[in-house]
């Protein structure tokens, strides 16, 4: 019992709620500025104009093929010592995280307004709307529909790929686990396996909440 004990020694336990919170506020915030960006990206992807595709294409692979923990290094590391750049860990991480949630969101938007299928915009002009009206009552709430459910699997998995961080020097959660872990390796050296469960669990309170609200949705979406 002595290894459980050192999550309720100090502020132990308080450390990792603060930890989660630096999380939370790490994801939050490239969350809101990926879904604002994506929307833009994602209707610039869906131009005719060969040129835009060609630029949103190249963006999208180069964000997909890269991944987030080069991008991390290269923008803490690389664009403070390149362009004398005095970037901390947290705006160093909510910079990648948009560069990354800002591709795929705007992917996810682009498949989700290409998918509405051609007679839709053409029943809605039959119908007497104007362009502006049929977006606004025919195809955004479609597209919506289509867009939420894989929207908020992108948002858990933006949370979940915040632990990259710690290697940046940002102490969050997981960092803050580690610290605890190290400080008491020798007196408690089975504390790694219940302070990696706490960890486990604050994530699963987090995630699993979202997920289930993306499906409720998808499922009455359905009927």
């Amino acid at each position: 019992m002595r290894d459980l004990a050192v999550l309720l020694e100090g502020r132990n336990l308080a450390r990792l709620f603060e930890g989660l919170w630096v999380t939370l506020r790490l994801s939050l915030s490239s969350v809101l500025l990926s879904i604002v960006l994506g929307i833009i990206v994602g209707m610039f992807m869906t131009l005719k104009n060969p040129v835009t595709r060609a630029v949103s294409r190249a963006y999208l692979e180069f964000v997909r093929i890269m991944p987030q923990l080069v991008l991390l290094f290269l923008a803490y590391f690389g664009l403070t010592r390149v362009f004398g750049l005095n970037l901390s860990g947290e705006t160093s991480a909510v910079l990648v995280f948009t560069v990354w949630g800002t591709a795929e969101m705007g992917d996810l938007v682009r498949g989700a307004v290409t998918s509405i299928p051609r007679y839709q915009y053409d029943s809605a002009y039959a119908l007497g709307l104007t362009k502006i009206q049929a977006y606004i009552f025919v195809i955004i709430p479609q597209t919506l529909r289509r867009l939420v459910p894989p929207a908020i699997n992108l948002t858990t998995r933006m949370i979940k790929t915040t632990s990259l961080v710690v290697l940046i020097g940002v102490v969050e959660v997981l960092k803050v686990g580690q610290q605890i872990i190290e400080a008491n390796r020798y007196n408690a050296p089975g504390a790694a396996l219940w302070i990696y469960i706490v960890i486990f669990f604050l994530y699963f309170l987090i995630c699993f909440p979202i997920s289930r609200f993306g499906q409720l949705l998808e499922n009455k979406w359905r009927d």
